[in-house]
């Protein structure tokens, strides 16, 4: 049979059983080395504000929100896009838009 991927769409390289996740948008069960991971920084404040703020030397928190995608949401949500197929065997992870 023929092999769409080189690594089979999985990034655990015969380390066996990998944890599962959620996916953000749609709560699917989507192995951890599968799903696409995204880190985001997240400010509560407004950004023009934050500015300002910064400016008069307060600390404005930011944290970092990591989301998990399983493939299908991710294509959809334009995460990442749908590559050709020379460019799917191709080492390395995925490209973002």
């Amino acid at each position: 049979m023929v092999k769409k991927r080189k690594s089979r769409g999985r990034a655990k390289s015969g380390k066996g059983r990998s944890d599962l996740v959620h996916c953000s948008k749609c709560g699917a069960l989507v192995p951890r080395d599968k799903a696409i991971k995204v880190t985001v920084r997240y400010s509560p404040v407004d950004p023009t504000l934050a500015k300002e703020l910064r400016e008069k030397g307060a600390y404005v928190p930011v944290t970092y929100v990591t989301k998990y995608y399983c493939v299908s949401c991710a294509v959809h949500y334009g995460v990442v896009k749908v590559r050709s197929e020379e460019e799917r065997k191709l080492p390395g992870r995925f490209t973002r838009r």
